[in-house]
């Protein structure tokens, strides 16, 4: 699990110039690519850290890591994938096809119910097929917990990914448009062709990948030709009720759009609350933070200007600011 997350920086640091590139929903801002190696190297550090054997309290913790330092639209859907991919495998220290299959059915679960508004093709349409591809093998073979299983289920996952990342193109009329492939599913499909590397050394060859639209080195950047992209991403993690967290959630769908939030960690009995992390994207930053302070006081709070000139067209990032509140901690 340590080399998978591994493998998945090492991946994500080679390829997210083409993810930026062809990066233009839910907005063409040009930064999935970044905003993804960002959060698996999170993930991953924490995951070199972790003390012990035991499969999901390992990934549990690269999991909250990514959630406290996701970047993105990409990055947060990434961490939610990882924290519920590792409730499945908590008690064990190895990961068999049934696990795998059960863990993904989890994340996919988990996914699309912590976006207010979940679209299809797109990461969770990617995850959802390989999801379906791991079930499709667990309980066939005569030892299930066998390696030639957990082979068979790996190349079904990547198999399915590869399909639904395709189909993205004709699920979503802007990538149609575009002629472009969903870079959030062409994401998913790298970390999970770098689990299948680090368990069997396999993973895509790169003339598959440059199958893709708008995936080959030499493809323009498509997401340079988009309509002008206006507004700032806001996240941020913020200690609340479920109740009160359903309530802002549903204010933030009144003011925003691509909302995500999803718990972090385990649910405080004692204190009735737990940690979220949420995402949103506005025009007004300031009226949607005073909305969140009537609720919280949010910690890791970022603010970020979603514009079309973000990394991959001119190598610039995108104005980027993190305030930690809880450790007071500004960058």
């Amino acid at each position: 699990m340590r080399r998978w997350l591994a493998d998945a920086e090492t991946v994500l640091a080679n390829h997210s110039d083409r993810l930026n590139a062809i990066n233009i929903f839910p907005v063409a801002d040009g930064d999935t690519g970044t905003n993804l190696y960002h959060t698996v190297c999170a993930a991953s550090a924490a995951a070199a850290e972790a003390p012990g054997n035991d499969v999901g309290t390992l990934l549990a913790a690269a999991g909250q890591a990514a959630m406290e330092d996701a970047w993105g639209n990409s990055g947060t859907l990434f961490a939610v994938f990882l924290d519920a991919f590792a409730a499945s495998l908590a008690g064990h220290q190895r990961l068999s096809a049934p696990l795998l299959a059960r863990a993904l059915h989890r994340a996919q679960i988990r996914a699309w119910s912590a976006l207010s508004e979940p679209v299809g093709g797109t990461m969770l349409s990617v995850l959802e097929a390989a999801a379906d591809g791991a079930a499709s093998v667990s309980g066939r073979a005569a030892h299930e917990d066998s390696n030639v299983a957990l082979a068979a289920a790996l190349d079904a996952v990547v198999e399915a990914a590869l399909g639904a990342v395709v189909a993205t193109e004709t699920q979503l009329g802007v990538l149609t448009k575009a002629r472009v492939v969903d870079a959030g599913g062409v994401g998913l499909l790298l970390v999970l062709a770098a689990l299948r590397t680090a368990v069997l050394g396999e993973g895509i060859p790169e003339d598959t990948l440059e199958t893709l639209h708008g995936f080959r080195v030499q493809d323009p950047h498509i997401h340079g030709d988009q309509p002008e992209t206006q507004g700032v991403e806001i996240m941020c993690t913020i200690t609340l009720s479920p109740l009160d967290a359903a309530d802002l959630r549903r204010r933030l769908d009144e003011v925003g759009d691509s909302v995500i939030m999803s718990p972090v960690g385990a649910f405080d009995d004692v204190a009735g609350a737990c940690r979220w992390r949420v995402h949103v994207h506005v025009t007004d930053p300031d009226s949607t933070l005073e909305l969140i302070r009537t609720v919280g006081e949010p910690e890791r709070l970022a603010l970020t200007e979603l514009r079309s000139d973000a990394p991959g067209s001119d190598g610039q990032p995108a104005e980027h600011f993190v305030e930690d509140t809880g450790r007071g901690r500004t960058a």
